[in-house]
C-alpha cells in the first residue's frame, strides 16, 4: 500500500510539472519543495525504465514514452478525483476537460462556451484543440469532439447537432465587374477561389450536377477565402453560415441559392455513454443547448439568409 501511495505521489508530480511547466511550479502548488519533485520523478523514471522527460535550462520537454504515459496519468488522475468526489456526494464538474473541434466551429461556437464554463464551475480545466485534421478521439484520450462531415468510427457516441450547408457567394464589387452566374455551368466563365483542402478543390458539388472551376487563387482556410471575396477577387465556397454578417451587410452575395448544395453533418461525439465525469457531462448539455438553439446549424439556412428582412 505504501508503495502504491509512493507511486501515486511520483505520478502526481510527474503531471503537475508536465501541465505547470516546470518543476519548481510544481513544487509550489504541491508544497513539496522542487528538489522533491526532481526526487519523485526520477524514481518515476527509474520504475519504468524510461525516459519521459528532457530537461533544458528553459523548459521540460516530454519524450515519445513521456506523451504516451502523460495522457494515461491524466486519465488515471482524474478518475481517482472523480471517484474520491463521488465518494463524497459531490459532482460538481472538477479535473481537466481536453476538447476537439473543427476550426471554425471552434471558434465561433465552441469557444464562446468555454468562459461561462470555467466561471460557474471553479474546479474545472478545459483544453479546447482546434484542427480540421482527423484526430483519434479516443487514442489521443479527447472527452468531447465537434466534427463536420462524414464519420470515421464506429466506437464513438455520435449525437447530432445540426447541419452545415454551403453556397458560393461573391461581392458585390466582383458581381458588378463581371456579373452574375445564373447556372453552376455559368461559374466555369468566371473567376473562383479554390479551397486546397478539398479532396479536389477545381470541382464544385451541387445536388444536381457538379462543375469544374477554375481559378488562380488557392488558400487553405474558409475566413481566408471569405477575405478574398470581400475583396473582389473572385466566386468563394464556404459554409454559409460564416458569412451571415457580410450578407446583412451588404459586402457579399449568396449565389445560385435555387442550386442548393450538399450540406454536412455536425456531430458531437464522446467514446462512451457509460459512467461519463461530470465535466464531460457539463460540455456535452452546454454544446447540446447552444447548437439547438442557432439557426444556421439547421436546414434552409442558406434561404433565409436571401429572403428579404
Amino acid at each position: 500500500m505504501e508503495r502504491d501511495t509512493g507511486k501515486l505521489l511520483w505520478m502526481t508530480c510527474f503531471v503537475r510539472a508536465v501541465e505547470t511547466g516546470s518543476f519548481s511550479a510544481a513544487a509550489r502548488e504541491l508544497g513539496i519543495g522542487q528538489p522533491n519533485v526532481s526526487r519523485h520523478i526520477a524514481s518515476l523514471e527509474a520504475h519504468l525504465e524510461l525516459r519521459l522527460l528532457q530537461r533544458t535550462t528553459r523548459r521540460l520537454l516530454l519524450t515519445v514514452e513521456g506523451e504516451r504515459y502523460y495522457a494515461e496519468a491524466r486519465h488515471a488522475l482524474d478518475s481517482i478525483e472523480e471517484a474520491e468526489a463521488i465518494a463524497r456526494g459531490d459532482d460538481e464538474p472538477r479535473g481537466l476537460l481536453r476538447v476537439s473541434c473543427a476550426v471554425l466551429v471552434g471558434q465561433l461556437h465552441v469557444q464562446p462556451l468555454v468562459a461561462p464554463l470555467l466561471q460557474q464551475h471553479p474546479h474545472l480545466e478545459i483544453e479546447l484543440q482546434l484542427s480540421d485534421d482527423y484526430v483519434d478521439v479516443v487514442g489521443e484520450r479527447y472527452d468531447v469532439a465537434v466534427r463536420v462531415g462524414p464519420l470515421t468510427s464506429s466506437m464513438l457516441v455520435a449525437r447530432k447537432l445540426g447541419v452545415s450547408e454551403h453556397c458560393v457567394f461573391a461581392s458585390m464589387q466582383y458581381l458588378e465587374a463581371h456579373g452574375e452566374p445564373q447556372t453552376p455551368q455559368d461559374l466555369a466563365g468566371h473567376e473562383c477561389i479554390l479551397h486546397t483542402k478539398l479532396a479536389n478543390p477545381s470541382v464544385w458539388k451541387f445536388r444536381d450536377d457538379e462543375v469544374h472551376v477554375r481559378g488562380r487563387y488557392r488558400l487553405n482556410h474558409h475566413e481566408a477565402i471569405l477575405s478574398a471575396v470581400r475583396e473582389g477577387h473572385g466566386i468563394g465556397l464556404a459554409p454559409a453560415w460564416i458569412i451571415e454578417d457580410d450578407v446583412r451587410a451588404g459586402r457579399v452575395k449568396p449565389l445560385l441559392v435555387d442550386h442548393p448544395m450538399p450540406h454536412s453533418d455536425i456531430h458531437l461525439l464522446y467514446p462512451t455513454r457509460r459512467h461519463l465525469s461530470a465535466r464531460t457531462r457539463v460540455m456535452i448539455d452546454a454544446i447540446t443547448k447552444s447548437f439547438s438553439a442557432k439557426s444556421c446549424m439547421r436546414t434552409g439556412y442558406v434561404a433565409g439568409l436571401t429572403a428579404p428582412i
